[in-house]
């Protein structure tokens, strides 16, 4: 992911120093294992240890690593010629029996892991920033819409209510996903633990906090693993994009009902110095988009040639850092607009009142209909009305009132009862404690 969207704690997970950590960590665990099966020496383990507790890899030695594998042109073997520079003669016992899947997919596990803890972390601010924003405007009314048109009265703490409760599904489905794909292996070339015992599979696994190994692996972990993970991202992509669509719909110039921060200094637009424009709902709408493409390529990995193939391979160099990276950067950028939205009760009342009292209408048909009015003949009187709105330009109400065939049902009082925005507020507090728990 380009730094622009970037964030360096995410960054950090996929850097090459720390895979190479976790790659070492790896290859000492399984060592660490086989002494007690005495398959290595104590005291080589001893001077591994020794050598490599603590150690960090520098850009010196990345590039080191990346020297030997422009002539081994593989990485693994690289990063093992490296190791044996480093470690001298006891590190001959790092790989024994192992094939380079298992180095790199239980990596790959535990950078999954860690990253993902981060997205869960980052959902958490969003709800907590979307919470705040949804008790501040409980009974904030506006007018909800269907289709882009006028339906009936919600709240926009109703509309933040909705997107909280999306959101500890996404969390949901991100831990879970999580937990799916926080699987390594140890079990050699073909999962058959020919040549690995499976305890230093356990051991490994353990210690670095995994799930566990793969129950039957092949060369490889199943990849239908991560892709549970990539689409979970997406999805919380889509639901990132959805909410911030409608930020960008609500700061429209014809309704203005709420508005991303603009902060001093900023500029709009090159050419026109008045334009303020929702560009952080529609970054996030675009970075959205990448998610889901990225969803694809993973689906596609779990295709893989008989006990493995390569194909998978670069897809996950690419996107393993890049979704997490992205999804990462959109929630905590979403996370800000939602804590400094501007939010604009007083035009949301004038929105309310822009159609004199139409959004009734219903309100309106189920009133003749609790006077014995059959239900279509009913819609038909109320709807011949509420045309006049559109194409006359004529008060509702006033329409209503006028209506021979309305009044022979409904008295002025009867239909003045119907024009209160406050009754489609009464079961707000009840959605809240559903949603909220308070």
């Amino acid at each position: 992911m380009i730094p622009r969207y970037t964030r360096p704690e995410m960054a950090r997970i996929w850097s090459a120093e720390r895979r190479f950590r976790i790659w070492l960590d790896v290859e000492l665990l399984a060592a660490e294992a086989m002494v007690k099966l005495g398959q290595v020496p104590a005291d080589d383990m001893a001077a591994l240890r020794k050598a490599f507790d603590g150690f960090s890899f520098s850009p010196a030695d990345v590039a080191r690593i990346d020297e030997i594998e422009k002539v081994t042109k593989h990485d693994v073997i690289a990063f093992l010629t490296f190791v044996e520079e480093k470690g001298g003669l006891p590190a001959r016992h790092l790989h024994k029996g192992m094939t380079s899947s298992d180095v790199l997919d239980t990596t790959f596990a535990v950078q999954l892991k860690e990253a993902t803890a981060m997205l869960v972390a980052d959902v958490d601010r969003v709800r907590a920033a979307v919470k705040k924003r949804a008790l501040e405007h409980r009974r904030t009314p506006m007018i909800g819409r269907s289709h882009g048109i006028h339906a009936e009265p919600v709240t926009f703490g109703l509309k933040l209510a909705g997107w909280y409760d999306a959101w500890g599904r996404r969390r949901e489905a991100l831990v879970a996903a999580g937990k799916v794909a926080s699987v390594g292996k140890i079990s050699g070339a073909v999962g058959t633990f020919a040549n690995v015992d499976p305890s230093v599979e356990a051991h490994v696994m353990a210690s670095l906090g995994l799930e566990g190994g793969e129950g039957a692996a092949t060369q490889v972990v199943a990849r239908d693993r991560h892709a549970d993970l990539f689409c979970a991202i997406a999805v919380a992509g889509a639901v990132m994009e959805q909410q911030a669509t409608e930020v960008r719909h609500l700061q429209r110039t014809e309704v203005r009902e709420a508005e991303e921060p603009f902060t001093a200094g900023q500029k709009g637009s090159s050419a026109m110095p008045h334009k303020r424009n929702p560009i952080l709902s529609e970054n996030l709408t675009g970075i959205a988009r990448l998610l889901r493409g990225w969803a694809i390529p993973a689906l596609e990995d779990v295709a893989l040639w008989h006990e493995r193939d390569i194909s998978h391979s670069s897809v996950e160099r690419v996107i393993g850092p890049d979704a997490t990276l992205a999804l990462d950067f959109g929630l905590n950028r979403f996370a800000r607009m939602i804590d400094d939205l501007r939010v604009y009760p007083q035009r949301m009342q004038e929105n309310l009142d822009q159609t004199g009292g139409l959004f009734e209408a219903q309100r309106v048909l189920l009133a003749l209909v609790g006077k014995g009015l059959p239900r279509q003949e009913g819609y038909v009187l109320v709807q011949r009305n509420a045309m006049k709105v559109w194409e006359e330009k004529v008060d509702f109400r006033t329409a209503l009132k006028r209506d021979v065939d309305v009044k022979k049902a409904l008295t002025d009082a009867e239909i003045d009862a119907c024009f209160t925005v406050d009754y489609h507020l009464k079961h707000v507090d009840t959605i809240f404690r559903r949603v909220f728990g308070e």
